[in-house]
């Protein structure tokens, strides 16, 4: 069932936020609320554990409608956005239901009134980035949705946000969940590969901002904060500097991750070919932004302000003190 919960008086704006629950989904939908639009989200219909009951009702408490839904149900999706006159749909699902995204492009198709569509990106440009399996798969599944909306006639914004301001290993489900090192630092290579950090809340607040702005409007857009534009050298500096002591550096070569990555062991296997794409390839800063269908945000923006890796790096100091 539908939750046809509305907001009085409002008809414009209203986002649909899919796949809320998770990491990046959060950072989204908070965003969404944050700046005083209309938000829904959408819940797979059933029972759900206790981690996800209580973020959900943590944006319910915040202002958001819940919406009973399977994203690949076009019928399902093409009824939700109508009887609540969605005007932007926000899709952060997570990998494995990437291809779950083509039955909603044909439903937003099918509704015609859908300002903007912006499908779960949020990280590298995959039509430029190729890592190795097995996290090219994810990235091939990726470029077919993209190629859907555009064949698609549909509008859209891609956010390209690069790395989450969190800690980069290669052998867990998930950079956020990996502890802040107080033993030893890896190293990916000889550490020198550059790359771009942006916290979660600034990647919510920006993906708001853009999701309205036609300057967006079928376009790429890239997080490329200068103030967060490190390689591994230099963010072990910086960690040593906030605990107060040296860490041994363990390298991890190149053939390590590669070795890790072939084992196709999932999760560490696809983390590990992300991180070999990032740090050793240096998949976010081997290309110019200079496309007619891509622009940076900080030249959208260039009054905004970033949460640096140095204040990220204050808050993970207090974690383990």
């Amino acid at each position: 069932m539908t939750n046809l919960a509305s907001f009085p008086g409002e008809t414009k704006g209203r986002t649909l936020v899919i796949g809320a629950t998770g990491f990046m989904g959060r950072f989204i939908a908070e965003a969404s609320l944050d700046s005083d639009r209309p938000t829904y989200v959408l819940v797979r219909p059933g029972s759900i554990g206790p981690v996800k009951f209580k973020i959900i009702q943590a944006l319910q408490d915040k202002g958001a409608v819940i919406v009973h839904g399977m994203i690949n149900d076009r019928e399902i999706m093409e009824k939700i956005m109508k009887e609540n006159e969605i005007d932007i749909v926000i899709s952060v699902v997570g990998g494995e239901n990437i291809l779950d995204q083509l039955p909603l492009v044909e439903a937003i198709k099918a509704v015609g009134t859908i300002k903007r569509f912006l499908p779960s990106e949020f990280g590298h440009d995959v039509d430029r980035a190729n890592p190795v399996e097995p996290g090219l798969q994810m990235y091939m599944e990726k470029r077919k949705v993209r190629r859907a909306v555009e064949e698609g006639g549909v509008a859209y914004t891609y956010i390209c946000c690069n790395s989450i301001a969190s800690w980069p290993y290669y052998d867990n489900t998930h950079p956020s969940e990996v502890t802040p090192p107080l033993d030893h630092f890896q190293i990916y290579g000889d550490g020198t590969t550059k790359a771009y950090f942006v916290a979660g809340e600034d990647i919510g607040r920006f993906t708001m901002k853009v999701a309205n702005d036609p300057r967006t409007l079928n376009k790429k857009v890239h997080f490329r904060p200068s103030c967060n534009y490190l390689n591994m050298n230099e963010l072990a500096s910086l960690w040593e500097m906030k605990i107060g002591k040296t860490l041994p550096r363990v390298t991890v070569s190149e053939e390590d991750l590669l070795a890790v990555a072939a084992a196709n062991r999932i999760p560490e296997s696809i983390v590990a070919s992300f991180t070999h794409d990032i740090f050793i390839k240096g998949c976010q800063v081997d290309f110019s932004i200079d496309g007619r269908n891509e622009v940076e945000l900080t030249e959208l923006y260039p009054n905004e302000t970033f949460n640096t890796i140095d204040e990220c790096f204050d808050e993970f100091a207090l974690q383990v003190k």
